[in-house]
């Protein structure tokens, strides 16, 4: 890549040369995932999670056109200061716009796989991957596509429970995208522990998940691998409960005409609403709880 597109930190630059450690993180929950302040708190948060569990946190952004791998604090704060819908939602499609005209861009998962592919960074932790959207079979999330055809490992709490399900775990498996249990055989769903579906293997260690990513990488197989991390126990909703929230934001969603990119970001912010909160706690926790195995897993695979 033109090096005059990417920026990468020097303290990444140096643990990628050194064979070290790294994990990508992505920016979208900065500026359309989490409020203020919560957004750079959990930012912060999830950096010094990645460090204290032996690896360097890169998390990924476009500012003024420019690709950067690892932002400094000043930078997370800028981000974190800006107005979300000045921000571009970057996904494969988005990048080279975000480019060309000196945007900042905020990176989703697919956005997020595809720099850190290119940046050689193996491991990724976000809190909830896209989806099949419900009642739009059609409205495919762009990163199911780019799990099926760039091989990085992403970690995270399985699929945001706003989403069709059954659906989206369908479509990983038609593209190839190996899922496996965070020390569990159930499919997580993001707020909820269990979604009714199953993984693909269940893993109980740091080593047994480094093992299969190697493997793959022997391979050369352009899959990604989806490392599904339930929330903590003590963090998680219970689904019954919050029912009610959900099929009432899923309403005002079609009332309102919400769809595309919109939608998730709409969601996720009306069902703070409807919670009293819980789902920001909930968000939050499992995002940490997701940065530091995937902390562990870089680990264990730079450890052999």
């Amino acid at each position: 890549m033109n090096k005059n597109l990417i920026c990468i930190a020097p303290e990444v630059a140096d643990a990628l040369a050194e064979k070290r450690p790294v994990v990508a993180l992505e920016s979208t929950v900065i500026t359309h995932g989490l409020p203020a302040p919560q957004n750079l708190e959990t930012a912060v948060q999830m950096e010094h999670t990645v460090r204290d569990n032996g690896a360097i946190p890169a998390t990924i952004a476009i500012l003024d056109g420019v690709i950067h791998v690892g932002l400094s604090a000043e930078q997370l704060q800028h981000l974190a200061a800006l107005d979300g819908d000045t921000v571009r939602k970057c996904s494969r499609r988005d990048i080279p716009l975000a480019i060309a005209y000196r945007e900042n861009g905020a990176t989703t998962v697919a956005g997020t796989m595809i720099i850190a592919y290119i940046a050689g960074i193996e491991l990724f932790a976000t809190g909830g991957i896209g989806g099949v959207h419900r009642g739009h079979p059609f409205d495919v999330s762009a990163d199911l596509t780019e799990m099926g055809r760039t091989p990085v490992t992403i970690v995270s709490s399985g699929v945001k429970s706003i989403l069709d399900l059954p659906a989206t775990r369908e479509v990983l498996e038609t593209n190839g995208v190996t899922v496996l249990g965070w020390q569990t055989e159930q499919f997580p769903a993001f707020f909820y522990r269990n979604s009714g579906l199953l993984v693909d293997q269940r893993v109980d260690s740091a080593a047994q998940a480094a093992a299969i990513i190697r493997t793959r990488n022997q391979l050369q197989l352009q899959n990604a691998i989806l490392l599904a991390n339930p929330v903590p126990e003590t963090s998680a909703l219970d689904s019954a409960a919050t029912a009610p929230a959900l099929e009432q934001a899923l309403a005002e969603l079609e009332t309102q005409g919400i769809t595309g990119a919109a939608a998730t970001p709409f969601l996720l912010q009306r069902l703070v609403q409807l919670t009293n909160g819980a789902t920001l706690t909930t968000n939050t926790a499992l995002l940490l709880n997701n940065a530091a195995v995937a902390a562990q897993v870089a680990s264990a695979l730079f450890a052999s």
